[in-house]
């Protein structure tokens, strides 16, 4: 499976010097999606979700600073308000070279999280939000921060001691299948080549967001403030989200106390799944946001 040419791609420079890449896909006469990924990721990774949504929708996928097909900037601003801040210049950098239209955000994790606090800062701006599995932090007396805290560290550890290079993306690959086994198969090689880059001078590949700064995001996921503003936010909200009964799913067991403490929110649980709900069950998960949009007046396929 060969990742699709882009219609057009415009480098954004965010105010610090930082550049994101945003591709447009699909049909430009169609309503708009605008998707990002969770950390350490790409959203080319996630192409078996998005793909199908070519033929209907104009599709403009974009990766965070330092991931993805964007060059590496200063660790010491590769932080949450940086995210936030970022998504104002990508929001009007679409609307300006893509045209203005009602555009749909949808996120997930890392992305999901910086989604919902734009939102609450800046207002109507993605509008619907499709939200997956969005680890947002709990307030300090919440039965489950003790679960977020360890499972963030956890994560930044894990993330702190990541192989850096491989001598092909398939050696990726392979370390993915392992741990990862709910994929579907084609993802494993696609996330791989999506999430590496090759080093001209080495001849092998190396992680396009390096350990560190990916295992700072884990860290710095410390802010209650999103999650206490969580039915503030100015549009149509909804949550799309593994299954908090799966062990180890501490996401979804935020996601189904926050929508629970929440009734502003919609919310979805896709039985069975983990945090990577959208390359394990694409198909599902697009029906489930498709169904939503349908709601917010975008059409389904």
């Amino acid at each position: 499976m060969d990742f699709p040419d882009p219609l057009k791609t415009i480098d954004a420079v965010m105010h610090d010097g930082a550049v994101v890449r945003i591709r447009q896909h699909g049909d430009p006469g169609g309503p708009r999606l605008a998707l990002s990924h969770g950390n350490g990721l790409a959203i080319d990774g996630y192409l078996p979700f998005w793909e199908p949504l070519c033929g209907h929708y104009e599709v403009i996928v974009f990766d965070f600073r330092n991931h993805g097909q964007n060059p590496t900037h200063l660790l010491e601003h590769h932080v949450w308000p940086n995210f936030i801040r970022d998504s104002q210049v990508i929001f009007e950098t679409i609307q300006r070279e893509f045209g203005v239209k009602r555009t749909a955000g949808v996120f997930h994790s890392l992305s999901a999280v910086t989604a919902a606090a734009f939102s609450q800062q800046a207002g109507p701006r993605w509008d619907p939000l499709v939200l997956f599995d969005p680890p947002v932090y709990p307030p300090e007396d919440h039965p489950l921060v003790r679960n977020q805290l360890g499972d963030k560290d956890d994560l930044a550890n894990r993330a702190a001691r990541r192989t850096q290079r491989f001598k092909t993306p398939t050696d990726l690959a392979r370390q993915f299948a392992v741990r990862l086994a709910g994929w579907v198969p084609e993802a494993y090689e696609l996330m791989a080549r999506a999430t590496l880059r090759r080093d001209p001078d080495v001849g092998d590949w190396v992680l396009a967001c390096p350990r560190e700064y990916e295992a700072q995001v884990f860290r710095g996921n410390r802010n209650p403030a999103t999650w206490n503003a969580m039915g503030r936010i100015p549009v149509a909200v909804k949550l799309i989200c593994a299954d908090p009964n799966v062990e180890g799913q501490v996401p979804a067991q935020l996601c189904a106390a926050l929508a629970a403490a929440t009734p502003s929110l919609e919310y979805a649980m896709l039985p069975g799944s983990t945090h990577f709900l959208q390359i394990e069950r694409p198909a599902e998960c697009a029906r489930l946001m498709q169904d939503f949009l349908a709601a917010q007046g975008f059409f389904t396929i």
